[in-house]
């Protein structure tokens, strides 16, 4: 296993040694499938399903498998360039799916399992499917907007015999286990994800097959120079999107390592340890809000034997409270990296590099150039609020939104990607999460990003999880509101607002202290565990809308 990354002595050391070396030819399949299907029995994949029971995949049964798909979708006479949507979670299935259609040159299409027909049927004419690989219990969806799908020739089922669909396995039994992979450019298309906006519908971000060499340096710099001995990786966080896909699976079987793969359904902190001790997980991806629920969990060393040694985080700031916890605890740093679909895992921590500082995005990964920029594209001083973006080109970016050129020419100033995101850079090189562009909160002038705010109540032993959001005022523009979900056998009252109030007031700056907290039960969150803040707004803009009618 040979690192793209040569470890040093420090960061700057590092990065200056890095350089990119992106062949014309690339095929993704080769790197993460084949290289590894050399009659060893290397195990590629350990899944998990519902009653617990695992299965071991080994990367010659994952090439097989993969091979005969191929095979049968050129049987069906589909082509190169053909789309393929996979509604799946963390099946096997699902990865041997996207390993097959880049191996014949076709696009893979991660779709999330908790769409509604609606959503998926968008997605699928969007990118134009020609097939879905799904399961027994999204089948109905699939099924009820087959005549909204003009393009879409096949439904494939992967763990039951259903009429009117393909049953995965039957379907490629027949099929020749020797396939040639299609000879493609590194700038050809390998998957389409879908991200959505601050406005509009969902934009298809077109992703070549040079976004896996894009992707690995940052990754073994994050995951403390993996691949060593032995590294197994797990994150719950759904293949469906990049953070499952491409900096977890895809990055695992580049280097070879085992994955572990769960049909965990929502998240379950003590379980989580119990997966991370059972399979020998190495390394991880946790989101913060992950790692708050697991920091409820008493003396889980007491019952676990883990092998832990780095933590990739992000989604939301992990804040002070969570980096001494997993130090005191686990005896572990978590690195908290920052990227997004178009352009994933640009900056990030290591703490055996340099030190980290709590809340904060790190430094620009190697091979990348992430400044803070206004809006004419110009940088800006350290400690000065603007646009965290990151300078193309850079193997890691998307080509384009797929039929939305406005959309894709507006995501750069000049040849800055504009993440969406605001922020600072101090004056060590670090970089600062402000909010989403959407996030920042305008109030009596001062604009305010939400995690500072989230991360002082976090340290109140009332409060487990926090979300801030702007709601609108007719003085101040907007106040801040927050939402809060208490520790257990905590009790709501109105004397523990005031409290919390004044712990943020005796914390931070007297613009940011909330005026409103209401305390719920739960919060809503994307499935990698971030938390959906436009949502809340939406909610409280339609409660004050029914207010003043």
């Amino acid at each position: 296993m040979t690192s793209l990354l040569q470890p040093g002595n420090t960061y700057q050391e590092i990065y200056d040694n890095f350089k990119w070396d992106i062949p014309a030819r690339y095929n993704i399949a080769n790197d993460v499938c084949d290289r590894w299907a050399d009659g060893s029995g290397r195990i590629a994949l350990a899944y998990e399903d519902d009653n617990k029971e695992v299965t071991t995949y080994t990367f010659d049964e994952v090439q097989t498998y993969a091979n005969k798909l191929s095979n049968t979708f050129f049987s069906w006479g589909f082509s190169v360039g053909d789309r393929v949507t996979l509604l799946l979670a963390q099946n096997p299935e699902c990865a041997i799916s996207h390993v097959a259609c880049w191996k014949a040159g076709m696009v893979s299409g991660p779709c999330s399992v908790l769409f509604a027909a609606d959503a998926i049927a968008y997605r699928l004419n969007d990118c134009g499917a020609k097939a879905v690989i799904t399961d027994a219990a999204n089948y109905d969806k699939v099924a009820s907007l087959r005549a909204q799908c003009p393009l879409l020739e096949k439904i494939v089922v992967v763990d039951a015999e259903i009429e009117g669909a393909l049953n995965f396995w039957s379907m490629i039994d027949g099929q020749s286990s020797e396939f040639q992979n299609a000879d493609t450019s590194s700038e050809d298309v390998a998957w389409i994800s879908y991200t959505s906006g601050t406005t509009g519908m969902p934009k298809g971000s077109v992703q070549p097959h040079r976004m896996m060499l894009g992707h690995m340096p940052s990754l073994e710099f994050i995951y403390d120079f993996f691949p060593r001995e032995g590294d197994a990786i797990w994150s719950p966080a759904d293949w469906a999107w990049m953070a499952g896909l491409m900096d977890v699976l895809m990055p695992g079987w580049f280097h070879g390592c085992k994955v572990v793969a769960t049909a965990m359904k929502g998240f379950d902190a003590e379980d989580a340890y119990r997966i991370l001790s059972q399979h020998e997980v190495t390394l991880a991806l946790l989101t913060p809000t992950m790692l708050k629920l697991m920091r409820q969990i008493e003396k889980p060393l007491d019952r676990y034997d883990l092998k832990l040694r780095a933590v990739l985080s992000g989604g939301e700031a992990v804040g002070a409270g969570l980096l001494e916890w997993a130090q005191a605890e686990l005896n572990l740093a978590i690195n908290e990296g920052f990227g997004q679909t178009e352009c994933n895992v640009i900056l990030g921590n290591n703490g055996n590099i340099f030190p980290i500082k709590p809340g904060s995005l790190g430094k620009p990964t190697p091979g990348t150039v992430v400044k803070i920029i206004d809006d004419d594209g110009h940088e800006v001083k350290p400690g000065v609020e603007g646009h965290i973006a990151c300078q193309r080109p850079h193997p890691v970016m998307l080509l384009e939104y797929l039929n939305k050129p406005e959309a894709t020419r507006d995501k750069f100033i000049g040849d800055w990607l504009i993440t969406g995101d605001v922020g600072h850079m101090d004056e060590d090189g670090y970089f600062w999460f402000h909010g989403r562009g959407d996030d920042v909160i305008t109030s009596s002038g001062y604009r305010i990003g939400p995690s500072e705010i989230e991360d002082a109540l976090l340290k109140h032993d009332a409060v487990q999880m926090a979300a801030a959001i702007g709601i609108p005022d007719p003085v101040r523009t907007e106040i801040i509101k927050v939402f809060c979900i208490l520790s257990p056998n905590t009790l709501a009252h109105d004397s523990l607002a005031d409290e919390l109030k004044e712990f943020v007031r005796s914390r931070l700056a007297k613009h940011e202290v909330p005026r409103q907290i209401e305390f719920v039960d739960s919060l809503p969150m994307t499935t990698t565990g971030k938390i959906m803040r436009r949502e809340l707004r939406e909610l409280e803009k339609k409660k004050l809308a029914s207010q003043s009618t």
